[in-house]
């Protein structure tokens, strides 16, 4: 008798389980989906909201850098920081990517049997993208972070507020002449970068058949246009409006205190790096499509 109730109870026990693990099974996914719900709500809703407290950036950033008087020295003093001191760094980076483009385009051009196309190949592929992008990516690793974290720090010491209530625009003092600064120095630093890397790229090419410095540039700027050259460097000048904008409007957005600054420098670096590759696809296509 005991043995059959207890027989026809297990059954129900097991049910019993199988209904409450099913019911905690549902709420959990239920638990799941309502969170993943509301973070991807949560994140299209601030991207718009960067988006749209960029854009109010970039008008008043405008009304700054239109309004009379205009800072020379300041402007100067900006262009020296983001542009002499660049220099060393912007050319050991063209450097090394011409000595490497020698090295290794010359392996791949000797299995075609092209071996006579190194030079051109170096000097177009410097000045057309390795160049420009190189030295954009360059300067927003280093200007981005100098002035994330200058203008982070004096946002979070109330800096930019003393001056605001000085009647001192600092949209017009501190931004306008940065991001001024670096779209001037942009296409300079490309220019010494290019230079660097036909250089090193001539000296790799020396290293492994010698070739005289003059033959090199003759079989390397063959064919080429003066289109070929103004293009690259002037989309740099979009580049260095890039990371000016990004880099000043995460430094005077910043929050927090000392841990706000840094991720304001980090984010300058993270999202000028990646809006200069967005850019730079969009630049060459319209570039293709405008001079050919």
């Amino acid at each position: 008798m005991h043995a059959r109730r207890i027989e026809a109870l297990v059954p129900r026990t097991n049910e019993s389980l199988v209904e409450l693990t099913d019911s905690i099974h549902g709420s959990t996914a239920g638990v799941w989906i309502r969170n993943s719900v509301a973070l991807t709500r949560n994140l299209v809703v601030s991207t718009f909201e960067w988006f749209g407290e960029l854009g109010l950036f970039c008008v008043r950033l405008l009304r700054g850098a239109l309004t009379p008087p205009y800072q020379v020295a300041e402007l100067l003093r900006q262009c020296d920081e983001i542009g002499s001191k660049s220099l060393p760094l912007v050319a050991l980076a063209g450097a090394a990517t011409g000595i490497v483009l020698s090295l290794q385009t010359r392996a791949s051009l000797i299995q075609f049997g092209a071996k006579s196309l190194l030079p051109s190949v170096i000097v177009f592929s410097i000045i057309k993208e390795s160049g420009p992008v190189i030295t954009a990516l360059v300067v927003s690793g280093r200007v981005g972070a100098g002035i994330g974290a200058e203008l982070g720090s004096m946002k979070v010491t109330e800096q930019i507020d003393a001056m605001e209530a000085s009647a001192v625009d600092p949209f017009h003092y501190l931004a306008a002449t940065r991001v001024l600064a670096c779209i001037l120095m942009l296409p300079l630093l490309t220019v010494a970068s290019n230079f660097s890397g036909i250089l090193m790229g001539w000296i790799g090419t020396t290293l492994a058949e010698p070739i005289s410095l003059r033959l090199f540039l003759l079989n390397g700027f063959k064919g080429a246009l003066f289109s070929d050259f103004v293009p690259p460097i002037l989309k740099t000048a979009v580049f260095g409006l890039i990371i000016g904008t990004v880099a000043c409007f995460q430094g005077m957005r910043t929050k927090g205190g000392t841990e706000g600054v840094g991720r304001s420098a980090t984010s300058s670096v993270v999202l000028a790096s990646l809006f200069v590759i967005l850019a730079d696809v969009i630049l060459v296509r319209l570039i293709l499509t405008i001079w050919g």
